[in-house]
Parts: C-alpha cells; structure tokens; sequence
C-alpha cells in the first residue's frame, strides 16, 4: 500500500463518509473553493489505479466505492508515520506529544487507560 497525497487522501475521506458516489456527488463534499469536476476525476482514476477505489460502471459515468477501508489505511499510515519520524516506537511518539502539546497529568493518564486496555484486549485474544 502507498501513501496518499493531500488531495488524494480529501477525496478518499469523503469516499469513506459516502460510502459510494459518483464524482459530482464527491465534488458537492469538498469545501469551498471547490476544484474543477476534471481535477477530481482525474485523482479518483488516480485512487483507482493504486488500488484505493473500485467502481460500477452505469454507461458512460462511474459511481466509485472504497475498496481500501479507512481503519486499515489509518494503521498503515499510523505505522509508517512511527517508523518513518519516531523509529516504530511508540514511546518516543507519545514522549514527543507530551512536550510540544503540553500534556497535562490528566491527559498522560488518559492515554495510559487506552494503552492498558489495549494491551488487555491483545492479551484476551
């Protein structure tokens, strides 16, 4: 799997709400200034090719479907982006969040409830 670009990754986003849609549909979901009908077109023929988007022909016009759920490219993403800039590991990325957003106590253990569930729900399995 690849990583998507910006406006690949907009165009998936709204796919995934839709659940399916044909390009003017996924056109009207995009904020304002809105690109042209052609540019999103192109991009989601783009997703296709990579693999991201199936769709079912109606004649000449398409309605395009994720084939790429969005929890499974969100573990990938999440995955690459902790390997990529924290070396796979997860305390240097949650270490990196305490200083620059200022976690308070309340905050870290929050984030220790999910870890620890976490960890339960992996080893109940």
């Amino acid at each position: 799997m690849k990583e998507l670009t910006k406006a690949e990754e907009q165009i998936m986003q709204i796919l995934w709400k839709l659940d399916k849609g044909f390009v003017n549909e996924v056109l009207e979901e995009m904020p304002e200034p809105k690109p042209a009908y052609n540019t999103v077109s192109t991009i989601i023929r783009i997703l296709v090719k990579k693999g991201f988007v199936g769709y079912k022909a109606f004649g000449k016009t398409h309605q395009y479907f994720p084939k790429v759920g969005k929890d499974e490219y969100k573990s990938f993403f999440l995955q690459n982006f902790m390997g990529n800039y924290f070396n796979g590991s997860f305390q240097k990325l949650v270490s990196f969040f305490a200083s620059e957003n200022k976690l308070d106590v309340k905050d870290m253990e929050e984030l220790m409830k999910y870890v620890e569930k976490d960890i339960k729900d992996k080893d109940d399995d």
